[in-house]
């Protein structure tokens, strides 16, 4: 193989990512002690195993689809100011929103500190309403909260607010 071949065919590295990811995934899900929190006939060990399935047969796809020919658009890039500077302001409260979420989530739980990193990430991301925001963000962390804790029987920390729910 020639240097000229590889490059004219360069996806092959993003399904080579793919299967990586996707292996990596499906080895993680393995081995994921379902005897503590199984609460029905779907435990923790479903979703992670689909999408690493998913994963690889999406790069088997593309893998395919390179080798007998086909070829991605080239990015236009037509709404990219290639000279304009780093948005660092974003980048950091996006990152003091994680952080925060880190920090809080041991004591204050997961509603709360949950609540705090999708309303920092929209605050962040540029949204200003300062009543719909944090309301949203609530309705997201508690109903993710639910979804985990009660239905996939993945526990996830309640602090304060698991008394009320």
């Amino acid at each position: 193989m020639n240097k000229t071949w590889l490059k004219e065919r360069s996806e092959l590295g993003v399904s080579a990512v793919l299967v990586g990811l996707g292996v990596l995934i499906l080895v993680d899900a393995l081995t994921i002690h379902t005897d503590f929190a199984q609460r029905g006939p779907i435990g923790p060990k479903a979703v992670p195993v689909v999408v690493g399935s998913l994963l690889i047969v999406v790069a088997l796809l593309l893998a395919r689809d390179v080798l007998r020919g086909g070829r991605g658009e080239a990015e236009g890039g037509e709404d990219v100011d290639l000279t304009a500077p780093a948005d660092w302001r974003t980048v950091l409260l996006l990152c003091a929103a994680f952080l925060a979420n880190a920090a809080l989530i041991g004591m204050a739980g997961f509603p709360i500190s949950g609540a705090v990193l999708f309303w920092g990430a929209a605050y962040a991301l540029g949204s200003r309403h300062f009543v719909r925001d944090p309301l949203i963000a609530a309705g997201l962390s508690v109903a993710t909260f639910l979804i985990f804790n009660n239905l996939l029987g993945v526990p996830l920390p309640g602090g304060p607010l698991m008394e009320v729910l």
